[in-house]
């Protein structure tokens, strides 16, 4: 279904919008009650039933805190109840979940099927409202400001007491049973989105694992075969850059996550730099970071910006010479083979302290195909990426369409 669809079949039988606070922006045209205006803790109930693994026979799903996708309502996975060792909140399939720990994270799940979850994972049914719109109640942005005045400064928690006092209006069961498979169009259709980008990323991760093991090759347009790989030193490959940055330049930072991205707000310039001669490294665009600490984490990145930025003068710099594609060099270094590598070749007498020296790391000795077939490699996998991100760009507009559609379907 897609955006437009929805749009058009659904959205235009809704009632125009009235200067009433009691009413949403946006309304199915049979409906003209208001809503009512009752206590979330009367709307919703937690149930108290637990689950203590050393006493219990019964195995269960348990659903853990990292098994919460941020903001998608998506299950990454689950563990084994008998394994637990904590008491631990049971529910039921078709409760709602929602992490209490960092609510700002917006961790939350429909429940697909009966089980127990941590303690720090709220169990909510709904008691004057479904499930099923309970469920998008708490994606909404009323509802996150409000869930989101915690206690606790490093480890934040909702707090009950306060949440359920709050009051949220709502509309009658029929209402609700209109408004909610209309939402979960919108869901479905992010899932089914999600679910395409996750299956291009593990044949992504498939194809690469075959090109650099050479168990798939490539052929020149003539339709010859490229020479064998030979060995190299990643250092024959790339140069160092190492020039201080202006305090003009940007600040950006290495991410495991995200590479090369701007520094958060919270880190003050002036703090950082005060005293510090040559604080910073210049980064050019296409220039590659590289985080000793982390490299076996996977802290290497390429810049993708078209600017000059600063970086922490920990990280080392460097850039593609003529004789590699930048773009393959990419793939190549960050390649879950070459994780997996650098993770082998830390050093360092505590497991925490381990890291991958930038000297050692250029003399890092590794098969490498051919200038011509590097090209070939990196037009393939930038094909894959370019989907990728097509899809990636989908599910973004779809989510913002959802989070306006909770804005104007709720007060």
């Amino acid at each position: 279904m897609s955006n437009q669809h929805i749009n058009n079949q659904e959205i235009a039988t809704a009632k125009k919008p009235r200067n009433d606070v009691r009413v949403p922006k946006l309304r199915f045209k049979e409906f003209v009650d208001d809503w009512e205006n009752d206590e979330f803790g009367e709307l919703v109930r937690r149930p108290k039933s637990k689950y203590n693994p050393v006493k219990e026979t019964l195995n269960l799903p348990c659903i853990e805190l990292e098994c919460l996708s941020q903001e998608t309502g998506t299950l990454l996975k689950y563990f084994n109840s008998k394994e637990q060792k904590s008491i631990k909140n049971r529910f039921k399939k078709g409760e709602i979940l929602f992490g209490k720990l960092r609510p700002y994270l917006k961790k939350y799940l429909k429940a697909p099927f009966d089980g127990v979850c941590s303690s720090e994972i709220w169990v909510l049914e709904g008691i004057k409202i479904n499930n099923e719109y309970l469920y998008q109640l708490i994606q909404t942005h009323k509802y996150n400001l409000e869930v989101n005045i915690t206690s606790g400064s490093k480890m934040p928690r909702a707090e009950w007491e306060y949440i359920s006092s709050v009051k949220f209006k709502y509309p009658n069961l029929h209402e609700q049973k209109k408004i909610t498979p209309f939402l979960t169009a919108v869901d479905d259709k992010i899932q089914q989105l999600t679910q395409k980008k996750t299956l291009l990323d593990l044949y992504k991760n498939g194809v690469m694992q075959q090109i650099f093991s050479q168990q798939l090759r490539f052929k020149a347009d003539d339709g010859s075969e490229f020479s064998d790989w030979e060995i190299h030193e990643i250092g024959d490959f790339i140069k160092d850059r190492k020039i201080t940055a202006t305090l003009e330049a940007p600040l950006y930072s290495l991410t495991i996550e995200h590479g090369v991205v701007p520094k958060s707000k919270r880190y003050e310039r002036s703090f950082l730099v005060k005293g510090k001669e040559n604080a910073y490294k210049l980064m050019h665009p296409n220039d590659f970071a590289l985080n000793p600490m982390n490299l076996r984490f996977g802290a290497l990145a390429r810049f993708k910006g078209v600017d000059n930025v600063a970086v922490s003068k920990y990280y080392d710099i460097f850039y593609c010479n003529d004789e590699c594609n930048k773009d393959f060099l990419e793939y190549y270094l960050t390649s879950y083979n070459m994780i997996q590598y650098y993770n082998k070749m830390a050093t360092g007498t505590l497991e925490e302290k381990k890291r991958v020296h930038y000297l050692d790391f250029i003399h890092f000795k590794k098969l490498f195909p051919s200038l011509e077939e590097q090209q070939k490699i990196a037009a393939y996998l930038s094909t894959i990426d370019t989907k990728i991100e097509n899809v990636q760009t989908q599910i973004a507009k779809t989510q913002t369409f959802k989070k306006g559609l909770l804005q104007q379907m709720f007060v």
